[in-house]
């Protein structure tokens, strides 16, 4: 794990907890760790996380989903979607991620994320094995017909400038740790494959189903 650029502000000084990992993780029953689903706009990042969350939660486990839409209301609300913007929101975004990680929650980030390098600022926050890149890999006719939020049409017809997929790029995973295949598969089967990963792996601890 890289060490972050120090604090601009001076006289600060890190405050541990008087808690282990192992005391939160027999709290909660499982380990911490950020899922960042990343994939074009309409691949189905959003639903599927929702569902795993959903399916989680029946199980008895603490889960969370960061919405890349939702965070725009509030935390991130000043940004706008230029190459700097989109860097600081997922700069943002991976600093609240790291936290619920720390406090062994399994918090699931929906983003699309197009730039590598700043999904990988992202991994570099958090010890190895508490970041899974998964790769919400839908093509983009696929997504482009689907346009749940019209933004294709918008997209193509030039009134979106720098549209991830159209007129801006998107970087796929090179090796991300689960490649989530969605044209012609239900929700559910999406979200169970995850599910199943994380259970495999030991993520899910003694209250898995």
């Amino acid at each position: 794990m890289r060490a972050p650029p120090p604090p601009v502000a001076e006289n600060l000084t890190w405050h541990g907890a008087e808690l282990d990992l192992d005391a939160r993780r027999g709290l909660l029953g499982a380990r911490g760790a950020v899922l960042w689903f990343t994939g074009l706009s309409g691949s189905g990042k959003s639903t599927v996380t929702r569902r795993c969350e959903r399916i989680l939660i029946e199980q008895g486990i603490f889960a969370y989903v960061l919405d890349g839409d939702n965070v725009r209301h509030g935390l991130c609300r000043d940004l706008g979607f230029s190459p700097a913007d989109r860097t600081e929101n997922i700069r943002r975004i991976g600093e609240v991620a790291k936290l619920f990680a720390d406090a062994q929650v399994l918090v699931m980030a929906a983003f699309v994320s197009p730039q590598r390098a700043d999904r990988d600022a992202v991994r570099a926050l958090l010890p190895e094995g508490a970041f899974v890149e998964v790769f919400v890999d839908t093509p983009l006719e696929v997504c482009a017909a689907r346009d749940p939020k019209g933004l294709y049409q918008r997209a193509f017809a030039g009134e979106i400038p720098e549209f991830t997929g159209v007129s801006a790029p998107y970087e796929a995973p090179l090796s991300p740790e689960i490649h989530l295949r969605t044209e012609g598969r239900e929700i559910d089967d999406c979200a169970q494959e995850v599910v199943s990963w994380l259970r495999d792996r030991g993520y899910l601890g003694a209250r898995q189903a």
